[in-house]
């Protein structure tokens, strides 16, 4: 199959509804010529409905990043449905209601620590989980919301994505003499399952629908994915530790 993805064999993380930015990449990837797997958590039966609604329905493993034993069988599980990786989507992130929404001077450590587990350290440990299949290098894309900035509401959740940009630009250092690049695509908000779970997160949308010089469609979580695929594939060899704006330009616009 022809495409910019083609022959790729990718591992696709965060498909929770045919909304997240997660399902659009896996879509994508698919008419670009990737073989995709998949990973669920939870509701592993969503997932799997969701997974058929794909031009080309994917194979879904479970995987929960704070579950060792999860990450230490993945190699496994991976390889029952493909001989190996080229690249790896982290889109993954929670924190508890406790670390969001204005209460930043009162969450208590151990929900701070779900949060960075879940949303910072799942980075590093997706990636070390899947170096033994991409012998042949390859690609690994994470997903943030600009945290350069603190933003209202956002709190701990903002912290854990400073934290995750920062993982990549490790993972970019250390995975570099294996041929892995490690990059991170921060998105304007979109109506997603995950930021439905974020207090006060209209406030986002209409600031971005505002200001961004290109327009910004909350709904839309193509533009996003097309930079993914786009890192995923070969047109970025020597491009890596890098954070890629995919929010029409908002980031670069004073407020």
């Amino acid at each position: 199959m022809s495409g910019l993805l083609a022959g790729k064999r990718l591992l696709v993380t965060g498909v929770i509804t045919d909304a997240s930015i997660a399902f659009s990449v896996a879509k994508l990837a698919q008419e670009n010529g990737a073989t995709v797997v998949l990973t669920g958590f939870g509701r592993l039966s969503l997932v799997e409905r969701i997974a058929k609604r794909l031009p080309e329905p994917a194979p879904v493993i479970e995987l929960d990043v704070t579950n060792q034993e999860h990450l230490d069988s993945l190699g496994s599980r991976v390889r029952e449905h493909v001989d190996g990786l080229d690249g790896v989507v982290h889109s993954i992130g929670f924190a508890p209601q406790s670390a969001l929404g204005g209460t930043f001077l009162e969450t208590p450590w151990e929900d701070v620590a779900q949060a960075l587990h879940v949303s910072t350290f799942s980075y590093k440990s997706l990636a070390t989980a899947c170096l033994p299949l991409m012998d042949q290098g390859g690609s690994i894309v994470g997903m943030t919301f600009d945290a350069t900035k603190a933003y209202p509401l956002y709190d701990w959740m903002g912290v854990a994505k400073a934290g995750l940009e920062s993982a990549s630009r490790y993972l970019a250092m250390y995975l570099g003499k294996h041929g892995i690049r490690s990059n991170i695509v921060s998105a304007g908000p979109l109506r997603t399952m995950a930021a439905k779970s974020i207090p006060g997160f209209s406030d986002f949308e209409d600031a971005w629908t505002r200001r961004a010089p290109l327009g910004w469609e909350l709904t839309n979580p193509e533009p996003t994915a097309k930079a993914v695929c786009a890192l995923l594939s070969d047109w970025f060899p020597a491009t890596t530790g890098e954070m890629v704006h995919v929010d029409g330009g908002y980031h670069a616009i004073a407020a």
